[in-house]
């Protein structure tokens, strides 16, 4: 199937599209992290220094058809002795949610982090009330390893995470396999 985004370089203009999506709290409630507030110069700011750090891989998530930043997608957290990292993608535009577009940038960020970046296991958190984005770990060849409990405390109370990991090798054969 031919994908229907692409990744890119975030842009320091890309504050202006990511700041609404810092200060939804539906998307709030999907994330690990405790809700804070965000002005326009803090995102502003943490869009420039995810441009310039060299060590974690921040990319916009853009529809093929015309450009439109609708989701960020992360390598972080690297181990290069052990070739690991922690892995994310997050489609802020809630009109693209459960459309299959995660996936899709969840795929390619596999494809780049195994074929360019030469890792050998990536991993994720998520929610375990975050259904969708298991599922998006899960399609792409996520595995469970095990819950986090109580890990999270945001609205009022502890919440569950689960870590999901990929291997190379299975990669290598879910690649095979399509």
């Amino acid at each position: 199937m031919e994908s229907k985004v692409f990744l890119r370089a975030l842009e320091l203009e890309d504050y202006k599209t990511t700041i609404t999506w810092r200060n939804d709290d539906e998307i709030w409630a999907m994330v690990g992290g405790p809700k804070y507030f965000v002005s326009s110069e803090y995102e502003k700011n943490w869009i420039s220094k995810s441009i310039n750090n060299t060590n974690d891989l921040r990319l916009g998530i853009c529809l093929k058809e015309n450009d439109l930043l609708i989701g960020l997608a992360t390598l972080y957290q690297i181990e290069w002795i052990n070739r690991n990292g922690r892995i994310s993608t997050m489609i802020g535009d809630k009109d693209y949610w459960r459309a299959g577009y995660a996936t899709d940038a969840m795929n390619q960020l596999l494809e780049f982090c195994f074929n360019e970046r030469g890792m050998e296991r990536l991993w994720t958190i998520i929610l375990e009330s975050n259904i969708p984005s298991q599922k998006v770990a899960e399609k792409c060849g996520g595995v469970l390893e095990g819950v986090l409990r109580n890990a999270v405390f945001k609205n009022g109370k502890y919440h569950n995470q689960v870590i999901m990991s990929i291997l190379r090798e299975e990669y290598i054969n879910l690649e095979k396999n399509l």
